[in-house]
């Protein structure tokens, strides 16, 4: 699974800004490990343990959804 990351592979986890908020946290990694943080930050070395350990179901995945900055729309369909 892979979550966007910075040009140093830190993945910034904003709960504020997760599409999800509300409806996935009691499925978190975030909330189960620190309850809803306003915000975490983990590197990919973290990101890739806290993988490890949803792989292995010990812990939710991350269940992290950041917002499209512009919707992808689908062209429509050909009729005919």
């Amino acid at each position: 699974m892979t979550f966007p990351h910075d040009a140093h592979g830190v993945t910034h986890i904003d709960c504020d800004t997760c599409v999800v908020r509300g409806l996935a946290c009691h499925d978190c990694v975030v909330t189960v490990l620190l309850g809803p943080p306003p915000e975490l930050t983990i590197d990919d070395e973290e990101r890739a343990a806290l993988d490890a350990l949803a792989a292995g179901g010990l812990v939710p995945p991350l269940r992290l959804v950041t917002p499209c900055d512009t919707p992808v729309q689908e062209p429509p369909a050909a009729t005919g």
